[in-house]
């Protein structure tokens, strides 16, 4: 059996899991999120824990079972505590600022580039080298982040770019180098 599967999931406080036909919706203090699974798995909720079983040890059951776990599991960590991914930029007048909700870097382009937050993603910029996005979605969070860190992607001789925070960029050494 899938170890990541059968181990249950604790609902906090605050928490409620419903489950009807292969979608299980979860409702906590920041929000509301909608996890669609197989409709060959069932999901019971007892004792504030979320159990996942699947009906027997075919492929694809068992596919689907730990994927199923991670998605609640992700969903309630989301609506009670929330994800956030941080961002640094580093490079001579490589920056960013907030205008009103959207987020507008400057990156060595000849224009800014304005980045939009979908629905329910939060980007936050405390200094001009640092941005924060968060949200309740894990995948969107991470979405998100990785659209922002595509726009200037870490240069492999400078280091110069965006880039995840505590990310390492090993710095290949040139022309120079070869002499």
């Amino acid at each position: 059996m899938s170890r990541i599967g059968r181990s249950p999931v604790k609902l906090p406080k605050g928490v409620d899991l419903t489950v009807r036909e292969g979608h299980v919706t979860v409702k906590g203090p920041k929000g509301t999120l909608e996890v669609v699974i197989s409709s060959r798995l069932t999901v019971t909720v007892e004792n504030g824990e979320a159990v996942v079983a699947r009906p027997s040890d075919h492929r694809n059951d068992r596919a689907q079972h730990g994927l199923a776990r991670s998605l609640i599991a992700n969903a309630v960590t989301g609506v009670s505590e929330g994800f956030s991914k941080n961002l640094e930029i580093q490079g001579v007048g490589y920056r960013c600022a907030m205008k009103g909700t959207n987020l507008e870097l400057a990156l060595g382009f000849s224009h800014p580039v304005v980045i939009e937050p979908p629905a329910g993603i939060t980007i936050v910029a405390p200094e001009p080298t640092k941005i924060t996005v968060s949200g309740i979605d894990k995948q969107l969070v991470g979405q998100v982040a990785a659209n922002i860190r595509a726009v200037r992607s870490p240069d492999s001789y400078h280091g110069k770019g965006v880039r995840y925070q505590g990310e390492f960029v090993k710095l290949k050494p040139g022309k120079a180098a070869a002499r």
